[in-house]
């Protein structure tokens, strides 16, 4: 069986190397192209700190999908450039991977919309980490039995959105698994982002990565459910299993759950 071929948007940025080198380890696919204006003209592998892999890095999409030819796109970008990319990807017949947080609703429908127009697969997932996704699964069962709950979530202060695509995920799970969810009091600018009935607090700091609680609140007692990511490694599994299942999808998809 021919290797899947992969193209990461973002190949300089931090989870954009680990792509690089997750997809460089695995005998069933092969890096044919990556994109990133910050480092164009620069060898993938030896940006993600590896031996050179012979892929120039190439600043935008359009050139990059068109020299690689690749199956699939994995994009680690920023909002504003993710559309541009995903658009180029799918328009071509090209399935896209989406890990960059802070797309619109009207962002997901244009995708979804593009998915049926050109017969293609889309998979776009705030958190691709394994323990994320038992979080906010969690997460889901405790609201059916403590409806009071507050999320809080702590990133690295290089990190644009707040509050995060994980946690506003979240707190959408939530709210469809249980229709007891009561909102907090009030709407104080110390309390918080209001997602629904439920309250986001945003930690922005170095030191951290990805970390993300969900505390509820009963009679006489807390519970509080907690994911941490300490490196950017917990993310490539779920990429992994995402670039290898998103060419049978049919339209577009959003969060892993709904592939692994």
């Amino acid at each position: 069986m021919e290797p899947i071929r992969a193209a990461v948007a973002g190949a300089a940025g931090k989870m954009g190397r680990e792509a690089v080198r997750a997809i460089s380890s695995q005998q069933d696919m092969r890096l044919v192209a990556a994109i990133d204006p910050a480092a164009a003209g620069q060898d993938a592998g030896l940006v993600a700190g590896l031996s050179a892999l012979n892929v120039s890095i190439v600043a935008d999409a359009e050139s990059g999908l068109a020299r690689g030819n690749p199956d699939v796109l994995i994009d680690f970008t920023i909002a504003a450039a993710a559309m541009a990319n995903v658009r180029a990807a799918l328009k071509r017949g090209i399935a896209a991977v989406v890990g960059t947080t802070g797309l619109s609703s009207s962002d997901l429908h244009e995708i979804e919309a593009l998915c049926r127009q050109h017969s293609v697969g889309a998979l776009v997932a705030p958190n691709f980490s394994i323990g994320a996704v038992l979080m906010m699964k969690f997460a889901c069962e405790a609201a059916k039995h403590l409806p009071h709950a507050e999320i809080i979530e702590l990133h690295r202060d290089q990190k644009r959105d707040a509050p995060s695509g994980t946690a506003l995920r979240t707190a959408e799970l939530m709210q469809a698994a249980s229709d007891a969810l009561r909102a907090g009091p009030g709407d104080q600018a110390s309390r918080g982002q209001a997602a629904g009935p439920i309250r986001i607090h945003s930690v922005r700091l170095p030191g951290f990565v990805a970390h993300q609680e969900v505390i509820f609140g009963g009679p006489g007692q807390t519970l509080t459910i907690r994911h941490d990511s300490t490196s950017w490694e917990s993310f490539m599994p779920g990429m992994l299993v995402a670039i290898r299942k998103v060419r049978s999808l049919k339209g577009l998809v959003v969060g892993l759950e709904n592939i692994l």
